[in-house]
């Protein structure tokens, strides 16, 4: 499958998704109603998980390089991080944010579409490509499930409904996230010297992967701290911003147009 098809794909598993959640209604009392919303919950991030594996097939290389690929990537796990936390933690609202988000991405793929390339430039024929994008990938999945469920948690601050369960589960994910953070800004040094004979040079996405690194870590020295669990949630939601700078908005800088890092516009 190609781009061509992405429209179709898309539409199938937002709709997938859309039945898989409307049933959950009915499930809450129909072990049959169960099943089925899960087979389309499921059937929605498998149509992702086969386009990307035909996609990547055509392409002849990871579709990994630009931002409406990595989108995609994205849109494919965060579900599945949703999934996951409802299995561990019982926990079921989150699900449907992380579907919702990557519904949204998808909707940006379409009204943006990439162009179809095959090329890679020399840089990114490196060992290190593709386990630097993809800890990456996966880290802000993460994180972004961390944030939303901290988003959530401020919300039931604010109506006098704290949950620890949902707490320490945010604290989980965004530990994980950190840990995939550092093994990403790791390979991506390693990456450098490879590529350009250097492990850092203050490029502007660099700058910002750091700070956002940072951040994060900000966040584990605040709970060594023995911080309020109900700031730590204002935290993790604030910090998920600094990472959309890092990934989205550090291009529309002024001083990122010479960057090395442009191939993945």
């Amino acid at each position: 499958m190609t781009l061509n098809e992405f429209p179709l794909i898309a539409l199938a598993a937002i709709s997938c998704w859309g039945v898989g959640s409307i049933l959950q209604i009915p499930a809450a009392k129909s072990k049959l109603f169960q099943g089925i919303s899960w087979l389309f919950l499921l059937l929605g991030s498998a149509v992702l998980v086969l386009f990307l594996t035909s996609y990547w097939i055509v392409l002849e290389r990871p579709p990994l390089r630009t931002l409406g690929e990595t989108r995609l990537w994205y849109a494919t796990l965060i579900p599945l991080v949703g999934f996951l936390v409802e299995y561990r933690w019982k926990i079921k609202w989150l699900k449907y944010y992380c579907i919702g988000l990557a519904s949204f991405f998808l909707i940006i793929n379409y009204a943006y579409p990439d162009v179809f390339e095959k090329a890679l430039m020399p840089a990114l024929q490196s060992p290190w490509f593709i386990p630097h994008v993809v800890v990456y990938l996966v880290a802000y999945v993460l994180l972004a499930a961390s944030a939303v469920s901290g988003w959530h948690n401020v919300l039931l601050n604010f109506r006098s409904k704290r949950s620890t369960v949902s707490e320490s589960m945010s604290h989980y994910l965004a530990l994980l996230g950190f840990v995939l953070l550092t093994f990403g800004l790791v390979f991506g040094a390693l990456w450098a010297k490879e590529a350009w004979g250097h492990y850092w040079t203050w490029d502007p996405k660099e700058t910002w992967a750091f700070i956002s690194w940072l951040a994060y870590l900000g966040y584990l020295h605040l709970v060594a701290r023995k911080t309020d669990p109900r700031s730590l949630q204002w935290y993790l939601g604030l910090s998920f911003i600094v990472l959309l700078v890092c990934w989205f908005g550090v291009n529309y800088l002024p001083s990122a147009q010479n960057s090395v890092h442009t191939y993945s516009g």
